[in-house]
């Protein structure tokens, strides 16, 4: 999809660690998607934050992130399994408006269409975005992402692959079909809704069997 690269770019940088999803904080974006926003339904009684949006290159919003529980901060494997890292629980919601091939701003080419294959990429690469192998220096950090993100990619591309399983979880009530897949990071999931958007969503310490989703009907809850 046309709006990848940006994703990438918003990864958390490999010294400092990811910013805090409070620092990137902002309503108005969101407000501007001519879409609907999804997140947990209301069974979810624990904190709601807004994380980034993504934009195409006339700035249209294209698609954004919410995030459930905890703000996650970088895992690696000297902290997996200690007292922080158990309650660090967290589920994440991303919405991609689905689009077909349509013609850029400027009228000189083709935008990429969104599929269910862009909200498993952008779950996956969310997922990395927040994982990071401890027996790493942080100066491999960038080239580790930038691998594991053609990996996320590939295995995106391949939903109906050995890679992933089907789950069926409510969507405004009505139970739908998702591709899941789990590794030692979190998982991931990735489905389409009958409101014209597409859903991923990662998390961790948080059992994605039990999620449900709505649309989110004050967004003001997130900020």
């Amino acid at each position: 999809m046309e709006t990848t690269s940006r994703a990438v770019a918003q990864a958390p940088a490999a010294e400092g660690g990811p910013q805090s999803p409070s620092g990137r904080r902002t309503v108005d974006g969101y407000l501007r998607a001519p879409f609907p926003w999804y997140g947990l339904d209301e069974a979810f009684a624990g904190r709601r934050w807004l994380m980034q949006i993504g934009t195409s290159a006339d700035g249209a919003v294209e698609h954004g992130s919410m995030g459930h529980g905890d703000e996650p901060s970088v895992r690696n494997e000297h902290v997996a399994g200690d007292e922080q890292d158990a309650k660090e629980k967290f589920a994440v919601v991303v919405t991609v408006a689905a689009n077909p091939d349509r013609r850029s701003a400027d009228g000189t080419g083709l935008l990429e269409a969104t599929s269910v294959s862009s909200a498993a990429w952008l779950a996956g690469v969310g997922l990395l975005s927040f994982t990071w192998p401890g027996q790493m220096d942080h100066s491999l950090r960038d080239d580790w992402l930038e691998q594991q993100t053609e990996t996320a990619w590939v295995l995106a591309d391949d939903l109906d692959g050995e890679d992933w399983t089907t789950l069926s979880l409510p969507v405004d009530g009505v139970p739908t079909p998702f591709h899941y897949r789990e590794s030692e990071f979190g998982w991931v999931l990735a489905g389409s809704t009958e409101q014209g958007v597409h859903l991923g969503a990662y998390g961790r310490g948080m059992s994605a069997y039990g999620l449900a989703f709505a649309v989110v009907k004050d967004i003001a809850a997130y900020a």
